[in-house]
């Protein structure tokens, strides 16, 4: 366990800089938390490199995720709301921000626990919901989930597998980590070539459904391969924002997009990822790295040129 530092990491024009804490960077809102740990998603990465599409103005302190306690002691986590986009996040020691856009963490979880599950996992339970909640039967089939290795895909994996589903596991890492994400429950693995050029728009129907972290021509060629009804969620854009597709899996295989918001999402669609989270999740099967403010740069750098595994857990 790394020990606590009062600081602040925060980006300027200059880049990422470490300072001593300022009362602004706590924000506004009616409720104060006590921020002990943040985490490293790909949108911080992008934040840390001075990214101004998801830092609409500098100085900002980045960190899509907070999770600390009330001065009440009670364990609360805020994912997106804003949060180190259009106001400052997590990486410094206090926030005020509104009760409502506050969650309290499931009792089970610790707070390390709860950073380690952060926006990537919250996002992850929000596509399973997304999924088992607009599929017209239960799904029968596999399910293929894209950026498999990565925070959200990690934890898609797991939280599929453990409710019951086949899972299909993309990657550009295959012999890598097979053996990961067998344990995490994947059935069977998938090459990220297979899905990185442009097919044909009806492909053999072999998928029950899709859980897409990546977007671009891997979430066209996904669609492309849903069998009747299927349903596949879209919560990234790793490999771009367009979506080079036909219509065809629509019209003649009634397939379904389910869009995943997770910085807007409204709080009955919050408490049900997590409480997706609660019935589901395995902690100790997260790959959890713990790195302190003086590490984020280095795990952001890694996220961005594609070598991140698993989920980084800052401790403040």
């Amino acid at each position: 366990m790394l020990a606590a530092m009062n600081r602040s990491l925060i980006v300027t024009e200059n880049g990422p800089e470490i300072i001593e804490p300022q009362a602004a960077f706590a924000g506004e809102g009616d409720t104060l938390i006590n921020v002990s740990h943040s985490s490293v998603n790909y949108k911080d990465a992008m934040a840390l490199s001075g990214n101004r599409g998801i830092l609409r103005n500098l100085p900002m302190v980045p960190g899509i995720d907070a999770v600390g306690t009330l001065e009440d002691g009670t364990l609360v986590t805020v994912n997106g709301r804003g949060i180190g986009e259009r106001r400052h996040g997590g990486y410094t020691p206090q926030m005020r921000i509104d009760a409502d856009d506050v969650t309290r963490v499931p009792a089970r979880f610790s707070a390390f626990e709860a950073a380690a599950i952060g926006t990537a996992g919250y996002t992850a339970a929000l596509s399973v919901a997304g999924l088992e909640r607009v599929a017209r039967s239960p799904l029968d089939g596999p399910v293929l989930v894209t950026g498999a290795t990565g925070g959200v895909g990690s934890i898609a994996v797991q939280l599929l597998a453990a409710r019951g589903h086949e899972v299909w596991a993309l990657t550009g890492r295959v012999s890598e980590h097979e053996a990961w994400l067998r344990e995490l429950g994947a059935a069977e693995m998938l090459g990220r070539a297979e899905f990185a050029d442009a097919g044909k728009p009806l492909q053999k129907a072999r998928l029950a459904g899709v859980v897409d972290t990546v977007g671009s021509t891997v979430l066209a060629n996904a669609l492309s391969q849903l069998r009747w009804g299927g349903v596949a969620t879209a919560c990234g854009m790793a490999a771009g924002n367009d979506l080079p597709a036909s219509v065809l899996p629509f019209i003649l295989r009634g397939v379904q997009l389910v869009g995943i918001n997770s910085v807007d999402a409204p709080n009955p669609v919050r408490d049900e990822a997590w409480k997706i989270l609660d019935e589901s999740l395995d902690t100790d099967a997260i790959r959890t790295e713990e790195v302190g403010l003086d590490g984020v740069v280095e795990v952001g750098r890694r996220l961005l040129d594609g070598r991140g595994s698993g989920r980084a857990v800052v401790t403040l």
